[in-house]
């Protein structure tokens, strides 16, 4: 459904990544899945299920904001 990728480019490290995606799963749950780490590595994945989209977009947009205040921008 919604998908948000953020990025924080460090001079002396190499990139992170953090993304953000709302998505149905088959049991017809509504799940926020977010992923982040460096690129080019193993990234942490983790997954919020919730019973409604309106849940699930205030979460995401939680999650996106805190990532935004921390450094990231969007790629």
């Amino acid at each position: 459904m919604a998908i948000c990728i953020l990025y924080l480019r460090c001079r002396k490290k190499r990139p992170r990544y953090y993304r953000v995606e709302i998505a149905y799963n088959l049991f017809n749950e509504i799940s926020v899945l977010r992923e982040w780490g460096v690129a080019g590595g193993k990234g942490r994945a983790r997954i919020s299920l919730f019973a409604n989209l309106r849940d699930a977009s205030r979460a995401a947009d939680g999650f996106r904001n805190r990532a935004l205040k921390r450094g990231y921008a969007r790629g």
